[in-house]
């Protein structure tokens, strides 16, 4: 039984994103996509200081409950995108929510995943004080030994933060997608643990490097296709969907007719304009305001579609031989591009493997391959040059290299302009009339950039608007704007003498706390050596110079010093000869000097009186492995250190301090600060322009495509209401398509066939060797009949033929069939029981009529009209046709009149499926 719960970006849904869904099959629960949303929306309050006490609540929050608690039980993760909609959520789930279940996703997927991901984390802890505690080394390591046990350990994790944000840190994101197993399109997995029969296989879904749409088969359940955000048209960087032949322009056969699709169907009743059209007027606007001396600015994200913008962006740029710069600010853009720059097997479009731009000869790509001073040529990645792109990790350092006045096209991330560099620009170009903002998306619910998009969609015309497959114009923006900024600024004045006192408190505290440790640790130290007793010579010294006298050894001494070492939880003892002796002493505070040679200030007549430790008093016992002792590892590592360094030279030790010492000089200590939020007033005063490039497929291709998949049952999600009614009125109207379609709500179960149990059972050998097997494919099948007996010694029952079991005491008289017949008549005998296995596909039903020379055509709507025109003796021609229907529940209908042609198709039919008979 398959169940299927949406946890986020479900279908009738106002916001259809962040994705992420709940699929069980049987008992396996896999996580399908695990997205963050918006963690700075407009309307957040988080920041307000009201209510400090109490938890903020956002739309997020019952999405981060449910997969917080649902976490831990999860089996199999996959994930199908490497941008924040899709898995950048996943990160914080893994490392403080024990999401630890196997997770699979392709190569290009977990790279740009984790650069969107640290981005995103990175910009908001920059501005925002988050209030969460990053997992300590103890804890980290206790969730591990916990994990590797297979008991799961909550309680050392925070389930929820001050602010109600659940972002990670750089480490947590680094680890989580480290731990990721990639595999390769069309790469079948056979998963193994509880997953056990359940194969996995990635394939190309476009729109992203390494989309992905995911093919689960189950051997109880039938073959489930993910697939959401598929595109199917080329582009510069990739190629379409593998769900579409180019060649022949149908459905790829490993993918078509599924038992279940799951589905987007956001885009369902949008049509978008043709690509040439867009990609005129994204150049067209970017060459007329770099012309007019003024700057565009472009809001993207990090990893994922920003790889289309800057090949069409360069395309352009060195056909036209312009001199502008593109300006890229974004923290990881470097990063990015050298992940990139790795993967070219992974790309794909229009884009050449060799150069970009203007077609150049191999004499002159030679020359520039030796002009070129990179070092990411080493990759080999000419197509991915990117000349005239620069990077600048904020904006401060884009003004400190180009004034405000100059010219040029910058393109800052995120593309909400929720926070980071696209928020902080777009205050100073909101200001200027002519500068241009250049929406390429329209933003996630909430945010500020889908607050622009409305603008300008509202102003635009009824047939120019964004889903009526045309360009719409650019507008002129006026009013104000109220925007909420945060920023972390230095501390001054009285705060930082107050913040300097605090940390010199914190500091002198620290530094008792381990002058402390240190002295607790020498008194350990000096029990150890004085308790020690494999240094025989120094306890004998010790015990002559306390009892003032000498101590025979012979085998008696030697007898009670073996004694004395087996009982080492013993403290003290009398000797019958020599009194109280040193060796059984041992102590808990550290006293300096020489102990048995310390006097009392009290004096005898005997002589000196000994001083002895005797409160507080703690119990040690030596810890001792089969050896006789136990092996301090940490020890032999830092002799090892320490022989190394020793056996270094001079001048190799002084070029190791020149390194640290460059390396601390190069870091910039950063100075005390705090986090501020300022609402800021913008008048508003730039051009706006959105066009779309977000790479998906809109309405016309959706409608087209699911029917040609044509899948047994279909579940819908990230999707608006009317997006969805829009999807199913359409596959309605379609005869052969199924009626079995779901658009569940979010936390609303689907729940699609019967819970089935199986059993294993053994077959007798009576039974075995009276079967009549039938071949189908590359099966055989027989009809079986018998009684399941349990046998005492064995576990598995067995069936056995009914014949070969012994018969009952309890018989029941049968009176005489003969009396009953009627005269004349023949006896009842009992037909055979047949059955038909298999489905039959028309496309095969004609290939094997073509075989034996009757001709078949298809005329759709699952009808094959076999037959033709045929010659009779009389040199008369008729035309002797068969129509073989195929209905919607797997019952074939075969129309036509009684003739040879009859039989013959009704006997490759039967060829075509197996027929198991029983008596």
């Amino acid at each position: 039984m398959i169940t299927f719960t949406p946890l986020s970006g479900a279908a009738r849904s106002d916001s259809p994103s962040p994705l992420s869904y709940l699929l069980q099959v049987d008992d396996v629960r896999m996580l399908l996509d695990c997205g963050s949303p918006d963690w700075a929306p407009e309307n957040d309050a988080s920041t307000d200081g009201e209510n400090e006490s109490e938890e903020p609540r956002h739309s997020w929050s019952d999405y981060c409950e449910t997969l917080r608690r649902i976490a831990p039980t999860i089996d199999l993760v996959l994930l199908s995108h490497g941008d924040l909609s899709h898995s950048g959520l996943y990160p914080y789930a893994y490392s403080r929510w024990g999401l630890k279940a196997p997770a699979y996703s392709t190569l290009p997927v977990q790279a740009t995943g984790k650069i969107a991901a640290m981005e995103d984390v990175e910009g908001i802890r920059d501005e925002q004080d988050i209030g969460d505690e990053p997992i300590q080394e103890a804890e980290h390591q206790e969730l591990q030994s916990g994990e590797d046990a297979g008991v799961h350990k909550e309680s050392s994790l925070n389930p929820t933060t001050k602010t109600g944000k659940f972002l990670a840190t750089l480490v947590e994101v680094q680890d989580a997608f480290e731990y990721l197993n990639t595999l390769r399109y069309s790469q079948p997995m056979h998963l193994q643990g509880k997953c056990q029969g359940i194969t996995i296989t990635p394939f190309n879904a476009g729109h992203t490097l390494g989309g992905t749409i995911w093919k689960i088969r189950s051997p109880t359940s039938g073959t489930i296709i993910y697939a959401v955000h598929m595109n199917h048209m080329k582009e510069r960087h990739l190629d379409g969907t593998v769900l579409m032949k180019n060649a022949s322009g149908g459905i790829f056969e490993p993918l078509a007719r599924p038992d279940l699709l799951i589905t987007d169907a956001d885009r369902a009743n949008v049509i978008t304009s043709r690509r040439k059209d867009r990609d005129a007027a994204l150049i067209d606007t970017i060459t007329a305001t770099l012309s007019s001396r003024s700057s565009l600015l472009l809001p993207c994200d990090s990893s994922t579609r920003i790889l289309e913008l800057l090949v069409l962006l360069d395309q352009h740029w060195s056909y036209s031989r312009l001199r502008y710069p593109i300006c890229l600010l974004a923290r990881t853009g470097r990063d990015m591009l050298a992940f990139v720059r790795s993967m070219m097997e992974w790309l794909g479009g229009t884009i050449s493997k060799e150069d970009v731009g203007v077609e150049a000869t191999a004499k002159q790509r030679n020359k520039r391959k030796r002009d070129d001073d990179d070092d990411n040529e080493a990759l080999g990645a000419l197509a991915l040059r990117f000349k005239h792109l620069e990077f600048f990790p904020n904006p401060q350092a884009l003004l400190q290299t180009y004034s405000s006045k100059d010219p040029k096209l910058i393109l800052a991330v995120p593309a909400s302009l929720s926070h980071g560099p696209s928020r902080n620009l777009f205050v100073d170009f909101a200001v200027v009339p002519d500068n241009v903002v250049l929406l390429t998306g329209r933003g996630e619910e909430g945010s500020l950039g889908r607050a622009l998009f409305n603008k300008w969609n509202d102003r635009q015309r009824v047939d120019d608007k964004w889903d009526k497959g045309k360009i719409g114009s650019n507008i002129m923006l006026d009013g104000g704007f109220r925007m909420k900024m945060r920023s972390k600024v230095p501390l001054q004045g009285a705060e930082l003498e107050a913040y300097l006192q605090q940390e010199k408190e914190k500091k002198d505290k620290e530094v008792a706390q381990q002058a402390a440790l240190a002295r607790s640790q020498r008194m350990l130290e000096a029990d150890e050596d004085e308790s020690d007793s494999d240094s025989d010579t120094d306890e004998e010294e010790e015990v002559r110079r306390t009892l003032e006298g000498d101590m025979e050894v012979d085998g008696d001494g030697i007898s009670r010093r073996r004694k004395r070492d087996d009982t080492d939880a013993t403290d003290w003892a009398l000797d019958a000869d020599e009194g109280l002796t040193k060796q059984f002493l041992s102590f808990d505070i550290y006293l300096k000097g020489n102990v048995s040679r310390a006097t009392s200030f009290f004096k005898t007549a005997g002589g000196q009186t000994q001083r002895f430790r005797m409160f507080p008093y703690v119990e040690k016992k030596r810890r001792v492995d089969e050896y006789g002792e136990t092996i301090d590892v940490g020890m032999w590592l830092r002799k090892g250190m320490v022989l190394e360094e020793e056996a270094e030279s001079d001048e190799i030790k002084d070029y190791k301090k020149k390194l640290q010492e460059e390396e601390e000089a190069k870091k910039i200590k950063e100075p005390p600060s705090k986090f501020v939020t300022m609402d800021v007033d913008v008048q508003l005063a730039c051009r706006l322009l959105f066009v779309d490039m977000e790479g998906l497929n809109d309405g016309r291709a959706v409608k087209t495509i699911v029917p040609q998949i044509n899948p047994r049952k279909m579940i819908l999600v990230s999707a608006s209401e009317s997006a969805s009614n829009a999807l199913i009125e359409s596959c309605s109207n379609i005869r052969a398509m199924t009626k079995d379609i779901y658009s569940p709500a979010v936390g609303e179960s689907v729940q699609i066939g019967q819970q089935t149990n199986t059993f294993s059972i053994s077959i007798s050998e009576d039974l075995l060797t009276s079967l009549r097997m039938s071949r189908f494919e590359d099966n055989e099948i027989g009809y079986v009949r018998g009684r399941v007996v349990a046998h005492a010694t064995s576990t598995i029952p067995t069936l056995e033929s009914v014949s070969s079991l012994p018969p009952t005491t309890d018989r029941t008289v049968v009176s005489d069939p003969s009396k009953s017949r009627i005269l004349g008549s023949r006896p009842k005998v009992a037909l055979p029981q047949s059955t038909m296995i298999g489905e039959l596909k028309l496309t095969a039903l004609k290939q094997r009529l073509a075989a034996v020379n009757i001709p078949a055509e298809l005329i759709g709507e699952g009808v094959l009209i076999c037959g033709g025109i045929r010659q009779t003796d009389n040199m008369d021609t008729s035309e002797e046709t068969v129509a073989v229907r195929k209905k919607a529940k797997g019952s074939v209908e075969l129309e036509g009149n009684v003739s040879e042609l009859y039989y013959k198709v009704r006997r490759e039919i039967y060829n075509l499926h197996a027929m198991v008979a029983a008596s």
